[in-house]
This record gives C-alpha cells, sequence and structure tokens, in this order.
C-alpha cells in the first residue's frame, strides 16, 4: 500500500516526469492511481481528510494528480484523474486562500491563486481533456500541479503557521 512520504522526499522537491503513452498503455499509470487512491482514503490528521493528492507525495515522480474529496460536510468535489496536467488559461483576478497539505500536516498558510484556470490533461484511457474550474477547485488544481514541478504550497505562502498557532476563524483546506 502506497504511503505519504516525508516532507524532505526528493520527489517532492523535483519537476516530475511525464507519463509515457507506453506507462499508460502498459498499465503503469493506472497502478499509480490506484496507489494515489489508496493513500487519499487513509488520509485523516486532526479531524481533516484529503481532497486531492498528486504522485510525487507518495515518491513517485510522475505528473499524476487525483481530486477525490473524502470531505462528508459540504457537496462534494467533481473526481478528476489528471494525466500530464497542465494549466492552459488562468484568470487575472487572484486571491490569497487558506491552504494545508498532506505533505506538510503541521502547517497552514495564506497563498496567493488565480481564481479561475483552464486544465488540461489525459485521462487514465489515454483520451486528452480541458475543464475549467472556479474557487475551490481552482485552487486545488494549482495546488497539485504545484507539486508535479516541486513546490510546497510553504514555498508560495504569503503566511504560514504551526497547526497550534493558526488564528481561530482561519480556514484552510487540506489538498
Amino acid at each position: 500500500m502506497a504511503k505519504l512520504v516525508a516532507e524532505n522526499h526528493p520527489a517532492l522537491h523535483q519537476i516530475a516526469e511525464a507519463v509515457t503513452p507506453a506507462e499508460i498503455a502498459d498499465g503503469t499509470a493506472a497502478k499509480i492511481v490506484k496507489d494515489l487512491r489508496s493513500a487519499i482514503k487513509e488520509y485523516s490528521v486532526d479531524g481533516f481528510v484529503a481532497v486531492a493528492i498528486a504522485a510525487p507525495q507518495i515518491g513517485i515522480s510522475k505528473r499524476i494528480f487525483i481530486i477525490e474529496d473524502q470531505s462528508t460536510d459540504r457537496d462534494a468535489l467533481p473526481s478528476v484523474v489528471a494525466i500530464n496536467p497542465e494549466i492552459v488559461k488562468h484568470s487575472k483576478k487572484t486571491h490569497v486562500v487558506g491552504e494545508g497539505c498532506l505533505s506538510v500536516p503541521d502547517y497552514y498558510g495564506l497563498v496567493k491563486r488565480h481564481k479561475n484556470v483552464t486544465l488540461r490533461a489525459t485521462d487514465p484511457d489515454g483520451h486528452e481533456f480541458e475543464r475549467g474550474a472556479g474557487g475551490l477547485l481552482a485552487q486545488i488544481i494549482q495546488h497539485e500541479n504545484d507539486h508535479l514541478d516541486g513546490i510546497l504550497f510553504t514555498d508560495r505562502a504569503e503566511q504560514v503557521w504551526h497547526k497550534d498557532d493558526m488564528p481561530k476563524g482561519t480556514r484552510a483546506e487540506a489538498v
């Protein structure tokens, strides 16, 4: 079973490799997606559950992430499997949002993100797709895409708090 790697793991700090068509055809990509699903379902820290995870977070330096909202306290986000994703458009408008990360479990921060993005990626069957996203979904796509470029939210954050020092009323999604 796949497990989250520690924050200092090299896969979290390097640009992940593209998934090849052969890796989609031979089931390698499907195995990584299965491992990501297993890891995301296992995560629960201080009552927070996961909404998304990228392959580098389980020590695999490949350009894959999934969004599978484990939360039950809001309308579920759509499930997305993105292989070789790229953000092809983003809004000029940005906002500062609270963020957390499975790979940096004791910290939360404020990160400037685009309000809307358009994602282009390949699905597990090898078909390219595009989808637009706004709000929380756009934030998650940007966060996960950063993982594929070796960037943690703490690298982008305007302010970071240890979970014990987080100001009351600050909401951060653990993505």
